[in-house]
């Protein structure tokens, strides 16, 4: 009997070890490309009137930033900034979604790294 239950728990942590090993290779074997298409991300958003177009980064940052003309003479500067914020914070979280949904393809489901990019919460990392 004890015997039985020794195979079956090997035969468990066997199954276990190779599920881990083939999102390890997976892993390993994707994170060149994931790589080379992280480095060229980008990700554009225009404001609902096309006066402002932000282009971020794969983190969000602000990679360019153009203005219509006409923003000038339409919008007072309060306005055209409030404009220009918000168009850049949009461009930044479709990209964190985007990278996300990228990124998810690599890594396990459930992963804290996962989460981390998706909360930026450093407790995520960790779990």
């Amino acid at each position: 009997m004890a015997q039985t239950a020794d195979r079956d728990a090997n035969q468990a942590l066997r199954a276990r070890f190779d599920e881990v090993y083939g999102q390890y290779q997976r892993i390993r074997d994707g994170l060149d490309d994931l790589q080379e298409q992280l480095a060229a991300f980008t990700l554009t958003a225009r404001s609902d009137d096309g006066m402002v177009t932000a282009t971020v980064g794969p983190r969000g940052q602000l990679v360019d930033l153009r203005l219509d003309r006409r923003a000038y003479r339409d919008h007072e500067p309060d306005q055209l900034a409030v404009k220009i914020t918000t168009t850049v914070r949009r461009a930044s979280e479709e990209a964190s979604t985007a990278v996300h949904e990228l990124v998810s393809g690599y890594l396990p489901p459930g992963s804290g790294a996962l989460d981390y990019l998706k909360d930026g919460r450093f407790g995520s990392l960790l779990r």
